[in-house]
């Protein structure tokens, strides 16, 4: 079926027309009633947020969602353009989408008084029905709203006082769409004032000329909870307009976030061909548990929290030091270790705001502590009752070992071979094969990082475990003496 061009055409196509919000409504209505799936790729908000946002579009409730860094926002803001119209017809050449039965601009008037049903109709996609706006506090009401162009009036023969002559802002061109605007308390007081104004009444002032503009927008923004008092405050009467306040939140058990992180995270990588990536499921909780422990933690800092990008970017992370060490030693298959996870502080230390306590020890040595605490609460679920006081007792005799991050699989097995009943009480809570060595290699790494948890043995800066009593020698003398060491076992 070919398009209205004209709105003749649209007249006798028998468009109806309907104001965004219920067009929104009803279009949310047909998805509900098919059971068709909402907001793709948003896990953990079935039964707390989405419901919350489907009951406000019903309702044709204007929205905020407030929540911490990393809760998706943005996201579904972006994603409520699913419910408007496949396409729109406006009147050709319109800055503000006028419809074509009932024009709003000054243009749109004009072009429907000349030319009546003759009037070219152009046709907007859904994404060009969205218009979106970070709010920081040197935003202008002529970014908003608009302002006077003189160029406009002296091509045009107009006055300035004239609509024909002003350039319109991101608000009215965003007329029978979406309005989206982040972090709206960084906003002025000032425009927040001129936002509801215009929303709310429908007219403003434009250097001293008053021009009405009754927009039919779908208002909808974001905001961090502590916004209201750490860095500006949305004004009364614009949050007496929003009409549903929404808080979004993060991950609220450990194999959500697991899977959030798995969704997200970019692991299947072009270059890739040559290798075969698998990572652990313990290394996946652990990244998880690492995060959760960081929003618990009193030197965090609560009101900043703990992004959900913070998991995400260090399993990126953690791959590309996989993939490092198989570029350098030549091996195919990735098996993320726990050297991988020390080797992704850089990932973790810029994602976390400290309180002064933590300020006083540094990011770095709170993040070591994080990944301890994550690798002694996952190993617990692995191997609880498992009984490894033959490796303690190993360790205790003097004995040492270290695992470098780009040893290979099968350097690292030769180590972990001297190390009385390792690799036997590894094997069997975890269902490994003792020749898939890179799966191994990275088994027997936790089970060493968990015991260092328990603080039956002790970890080095360079990554070498010991006894935790025992001096800690050089790196190099450490693996000379590990390597040699070897020579009675073969």
């Amino acid at each position: 079926m070919s398009k209205a061009k004209t709105l003749g055409e649209l007249k006798k196509d028998g468009y109806q027309f309907l104001s965004v919000k219920d067009e929104m409504r009803a279009n949310l209505i047909k998805k509900l009633k098919s059971g068709e799936k909402l907001f793709d790729g948003i896990l953990g908000y079935e039964e707390s947020v989405i419901p919350q946002i489907i009951n406000a579009i019903l309702a044709k409730h204007n929205l905020i969602l407030l929540g911490l860094r990393g809760q998706a926002k943005s996201r579904i803001i972006r994603q409520l353009t699913e419910l408007l119209d496949d396409e729109m017809p406006i009147i050709a050449g319109s800055e503000v989408n006028d419809n074509p039965f009932e024009p709003l601009s000054a243009y749109g008037k004009q072009q429907v008084e000349l030319h009546g049903d003759e009037t070219k109709i152009d046709w907007v996609t859904r994404d060009n029905r969205f218009v979106e706006k970070l709010a920081t506090p040197d935003v202008t009401i002529a970014d908003i709203i608009g302002d006077v162009d003189p160029i406009k009036a002296a091509k045009g023969g107009h006055l300035l006082s004239d609509e024909l002559t002003m350039h319109f802002g991101l608000l009215p061109r965003a007329n029978r769409g979406i309005f989206a605007m982040n972090e709206l308390p960084d906003l002025a007081g000032k425009i927040q004032v001129g936002l509801f104004n215009i929303m709310q009444e429908g007219d403003v002032q434009i250097k001293g000329y008053p021009v009405r503009l009754p927009l039919d927008v779908m208002l909808v923004f974001s905001a961090n909870p502590e916004d209201y008092t750490a860095r500006g405050k949305i004004i009364t009467p614009l949050k007496d307009r929003i009409g549903a306040e929404i808080q979004t939140h993060y991950p609220k058990d450990l194999q959500l976030g697991v899977s959030i992180t798995n969704q997200e995270a970019w692991v299947e990588r072009e270059g890739f061909e040559d290798f075969f990536l698998e990572v652990p499921e313990f290394i996946s909780e652990i990244i998880e548990q690492i995060a959760f422990e960081a929003r618990d933690d009193q030197r965090v800092d609560k009101r900043s929290g703990v992004s959900q990008r913070f998991p995400i970017t260090v399993l990126e992370a953690i791959v590309s030091n996989a993939e490092r060490r198989g570029l350098i030693t030549g091996e195919t298959k990735l098996v993320p270790r726990i050297s991988d996870v020390y080797a992704a502080l850089p990932a973790m230390t810029g994602k976390m705001e400290l309180e002064y306590e933590g300020e006083q020890i540094g990011a770095e040595k709170l993040a070591k502590e994080l990944i301890k605490r994550a690798a002694g609460v996952i190993f617990e679920g692995f191997f609880l009752g498992i009984d490894f006081d033959p490796t303690v007792r190993w360790f205790d005799e003097g004995n040492k070992i270290l695992l470098s991050e780009t040893a290979s699989a099968e350097e690292c097995m030769m180590l972990l071979e001297s190390v009385p009943e390792l690799i036997e009480s590894t094997l069997i809570p975890l269902a490994l094969d003792r020749d898939d060595k890179a799966n191994v290699v990275s088994a027997c790494e936790f089970v060493l990082e968990g015991l260092y948890a328990q603080n039956k043995i002790s970890r080095s800066e360079d990554g070498g475990f010991e006894a935790t009593t025992k001096a800690k020698r050089d790196r190099r003398g450490m693996i000379y003496e590990d390597l040699t060491d070897l020579d009675s076992f073969n």
